[in-house]
Formats: C-alpha cells, structure tokens, sequence
C-alpha cells in the first residue's frame, strides 16, 4: 500500500515484544497478509493484549450464536458507526463464514432491508441499540429477543460484541486505519 495505514506511527515487526511478534506472524501465515488492525494497536502492547483477548472471548466462542451471526453483528454496528476498517476487514470474514457474497454489503447499508432471519433482525435492531443508545435499553428488549429463542448468555454476547466495536469502530476511526485491499475480494467469489 502506498497511503499509510494508520496515522499514528506503526512499529517494526523486529521491535515488537515476542508474544505479540509471535500472533502476528501466526495471522500472517494463515491469512496470507497481517490485518492492519494488528499493526495499528501493536504501538501499544498492552492495549493489544487486552483487546485481542477481548476480542476472541467474544467472536472465537461457541454459544448460541454462530460465528456469522456474530460477524453479522459486527458489520451492521460497524456501518452505523461509519467505520470503513471494521466493515471491509469484518464484511470479508462474514462473507466467508456466512458463504454468502452478497450478506455484508447488505448489512452495512441497512440490515433491515437485507436477506436474513426474523430471529437475525430481531439480534441486529438489539445489537445497533447497544451500539448507538444504549441508556435506551430495557427489559422490553429481553423480552423480544427471548421470544426469538435467545437465551441471557446469546443476549449478552449480542450487546458485549456490540459495545467491543463500538470501542473497536471508534479506535479505527481516531487512528484512521487502511482496511487492507486483500479484504476488499474475500468471500466474493467462489474459490478455483
């Protein structure tokens, strides 16, 4: 890339502390590149450590949830805070997971006119009234989401990854951070 990826200075992978030296090289290796969000946050280790570990508490967990619903999440929020890192980056993942093409784009303009569940709007109208007013929330909220079968844990993991990136969408927004251009084709096309 030629723009910067952050407007914040970017350490060297050499000067980083081992552990977090290691996560990358180990997301490089799989992904085939390191998401600049890795390389935005590494300028300060022990905030890396805390948001990644908060991260994969709440996205890399099984629950009543799948993993595309909590992309879904993710994406829609994302979009309503105008955060362009977390809807590429998070749209290829929810792309893939989801194996729909066409499910990010959708939910990044407007979740309540995209090709999902009832029980899927009712999670998103939840997730982006966390996201946006939360000092709204109330127990008629609970209410509607048990009666699409969500349980306290699945209600609480809609709100927390809500919260998580509403931080995460104000962090990429302040540091102005470069979604990578791998992200842009993920999951768009079928594999050869």
């Amino acid at each position: 890339m030629t723009a910067p990826i952050s407007r914040f200075s970017v350490p060297a992978l050499a000067d980083l502390p081992e552990d977090i030296r290691t996560k990358l090289l180990a997301v490089q290796e799989k992904a085939g590149f390191v998401p600049n969000v890795f390389l935005t946050l590494s300028r300060r280790p022990d905030e890396f450590r805390a948001f990644f570990a908060y991260h994969d508490a709440l996205m890399e967990k099984d629950g009543g949830l799948t993993k595309a619903e909590r992309e879904m999440i993710v994406v829609a929020t994302s979009g309503a805070n105008q955060c362009q890192y977390c809807v590429v980056a998070h749209g290829a993942i929810l792309r893939i997971r989801a194996k729909n093409p066409q499910i990010a784009d959708q939910l990044a303009i407007n979740y309540r006119k995209a090709d999902i569940t009832p029980r899927q709007r009712a999670m998103l109208d939840y997730a982006l009234k966390v996201a946006l007013r939360a000092q709204e929330v109330d127990d008629a909220d609970l209410a509607a989401l048990r009666e699409h079968g969500f349980d306290d844990e699945d209600i609480w993991d809609i709100g927390a990854i809500a919260a998580f990136f509403a931080m995460s969408n104000r962090l990429a927004n302040m540091t102005s951070m470069r979604p990578n251009d791998e992200f842009y084709l993920m999951g768009r096309l079928p594999k050869a």
